[in-house]
């Protein structure tokens, strides 16, 4: 008896229902994989430096209008001035004040009409052990990166909802996934932003909106070199299956693909951006 008379045939594939096949949604008939943001209106908070910064350039270069928020207002300003192309704007905001973070936002829609893309990147770290760290360090660790988070998301997604569309990412990290040593607070703000990002996901991708998230390594910026310039950094990056630390580009392009339009089905996801530590 020879191998192939084990197999067992495919069952039939019924006829689709006429009325039922009808009612299945369609998708886009093509998908744009140019990464073309021309005529998007995004906010970036914490714009003015690091990854923020190569996010706010990355997207005004694929032809986005960028509004610089950051809690530094001269920084805000100066960032948007060196954006490449037109239009885009330096916003003073304060992601721990909710009328700053509603006076941003109103002024931006009134500037551009609207909001398309909403990228999170404001963000603080304090190090401590966990026995040690003080709870008005946890305090503000939560207030801007995962309740500032939510305070911005919200206020942008009224419009985006209004709309029917928007595209909302918000830099997570490594540390959303694994335990690290002297980071409590970083750690649980990280955490608690993919839970808040899995709701807005649920909540919101019906109705045109997609919410993700990116979760990169260490990144090479000014303040990522200066906090793992040092032996612990050294042995930190040879736990790294590829072997090193991220830049600030990679990050952007990571951005650039999930609030694009060819990532309409992305949505509830994080995007590990993080040479595959996270894997073991």
């Amino acid at each position: 008896m020879t191998n192939s008379q084990h197999l067992v045939p495919d069952p039939p594939h019924p006829d689709p229902d006429p009325d039922l096949d009808a009612a299945l949604r369609p998708g886009p008939v093509d998908v744009d994989l140019t990464n073309d943001l021309t005529g998007r209106v995004a906010v970036v908070t914490g714009g003015a430096s690091g990854i923020g910064a190569a996010i706010a350039g990355a997207l005004a270069a694929r032809g986005a209008r960028v509004a610089v928020l950051d809690v530094r207002a001269d920084a805000s300003v100066a960032a948007a001035d060196d954006l490449p192309g037109d239009g885009h704007l330096g916003v003073a905001c304060d992601v721990t004040d909710q009328d700053s973070v509603e006076a941003a936002v109103a002024r931006v829609v009134a500037a551009a009409g609207r909001v398309d893309v909403l990228v999170n990147c404001a963000g603080i770290v304090a190090l401590a052990p966990a026995e040690y760290l003080g709870p008005d360090a946890w305090a503000r660790t939560l207030d801007v990166n995962l309740t500032g988070t939510h305070r911005v998301t919200q206020a942008v997604g009224r419009h985006m909802l209004a709309a029917g569309y928007g595209r909302v990412v918000t830099i997570a990290s490594q540390a959303a996934h694994v335990g690290i040593d002297g980071h409590a607070a970083y750690c649980a703000s990280k955490a608690g932003v993919l839970g808040l990002t899995r709701v807005l996901a649920l909540e919101w991708g019906r109705r045109g909106v997609t919410v993700n998230t990116v979760s990169p390594t260490v990144v090479l910026t000014a303040l990522g070199r200066s906090a793992w310039a040092n032996e612990a950094g050294v042995r930190h990056q040879d736990e790294i299956p590829t072997g090193r630390f991220a830049t600030p580009a990679e990050i952007a392009a990571a951005v650039l693909f999930l609030v694009g339009r060819s990532a309409g089905m992305v949505n509830g996801a994080d995007l590990r951006v993080d040479g595959g530590f996270t894997i073991r």
